[in-house]
């Protein structure tokens, strides 16, 4: 085990909420871990985009685009940071993230709290090695919500590598009614509108949640790709509570994230590989905590995954494990290329 790892069994004993800015501060500071020599090549596209590894920090980290450069240097492939909306919100009142030890699971309740477009676009323009998203949303209480999705793509355009429209949060009332029917459509025209109107190209994916069905699956894939969204993100949190679960912050209103979403985010991401035919590049997220975890997402049709609540129990040195891992599942089946796994079940 690691130092940054028995820090982070350390930071346990905090509110998770204060853990987790504890740990920002850090990471600005310079204490974060640094990605070995030897740690094996992995490297991939993504929609165009070249990538180290296709192990990628998922948003909720790095709210606020303040340590990206420092998880990049950890040997993350990609960064998403986010989600931001135009104007800085201080989001749900705390209590509002728990974590579920027994379960390695976290219950958040967020409400998309941060410091706004123009604070994130200025630490976005820090100079950097490597790949970062940026995570965009709507206000609350705003007036038009895929306005808010515009302005976001429009002021971050030229920062940020590429962008995730996120319409999937369960912490802002109404947010996910943008998934489905005439608001989704209205939301991926208006987008791909702006995005004509500028300079340049970037990628744009699209993150749902992991509570669809099937029939939902293909409508949201067909309208994506007629947008010519590059992608989607599977997915979210979800609001469902398996019955497994043990920790007695079970019932605490919010989404689930963690282990016990592992085999629904997969089952639903083999759906949009299968509805996609090839049009969509996806990611994959829900529940990866090992080497396992992370190439069964991407037999299921995932380009690459992202990882965030397995950090909060095992620490930083994670995500080296799942690379290393990951690297020795691909050579045994004979894989010579993270691509060649993608889809191969």
């Amino acid at each position: 085990m690691t130092p940054h790892d028995l820090a982070a069994q350390a930071l346990q004993v905090l509110d998770p909420e204060d853990a987790h800015r504890t740990t920002i501060r850090l990471l600005g500071l310079g204490f974060g871990p640094r990605k070995a020599a030897d740690d094996p090549p992995l490297p991939t596209t993504l929609a165009g985009l070249a990538l180290p590894n296709p192990v990628g920090l998922a948003p909720g980290f790095d709210k606020n685009a303040e340590v990206a450069g420092a998880m990049l240097a950890a040997g993350f492939g990609f960064v998403e940071c986010g989600t931001v909306t135009p104007l800085p919100q201080a989001g749900n009142p705390r209590p509002r993230l728990f974590r579920l030890t027994e379960d390695r699971a976290v219950i958040n309740r967020m409400g998309f709290n941060n410091v706004g477009l123009e604070r994130f676009a200025a630490n976005l323009a820090r100079p950097r090695r490597g790949i970062v998203g940026a995570n965009i949303g709507a206000n609350k209480d705003a007036a038009d919500r895929i306005g808010d999705y515009v302005t976001g793509l429009t002021r971050l355009w030229g920062l940020a590598d590429y962008f995730t429209v996120n319409v999937s949060s369960p912490n802002t009332p109404g947010l996910r009614a943008l998934q489905t029917g005439a608001a989704l459509a209205e939301l991926l025209g208006r987008i791909a509108e702006a995005r004509a109107a500028l300079a340049g190209r970037a990628p744009i994916f699209l993150k749902v949640a992991p509570d669809l069905s099937e029939a939902d699956v293909e409508e949201i894939t067909d309208a994506a790709a007629t947008h010519a969204f590059d992608g989607i993100v599977v997915g979210n949190t979800t609001l469902s509570r398996p019955a497994e679960l043990k920790s007695r912050w079970q019932g605490e209103a919010g989404g689930l994230s963690g282990a016990p979403l592992t085999d629904l985010s997969t089952r639903v991401l083999g759906w949009f590989h299968a509805a996609s035919r090839g049009r969509l590049a996806l990611i994959g997220v829900g529940g990866i905590g090992s080497g396992a975890d992370a190439y069964a997402k991407i037999r299921a049709g995932a380009s690459a995954v992202q990882l965030y609540s397995a950090l909060v129990f095992e620490g930083p040195g994670l995500a080296a494990r799942i690379r290393r891992d990951l690297a020795a599942r691909l050579k045994a089946d004979g894989f010579a290329s993270v691509a060649e796994a993608v889809g191969a079940r």
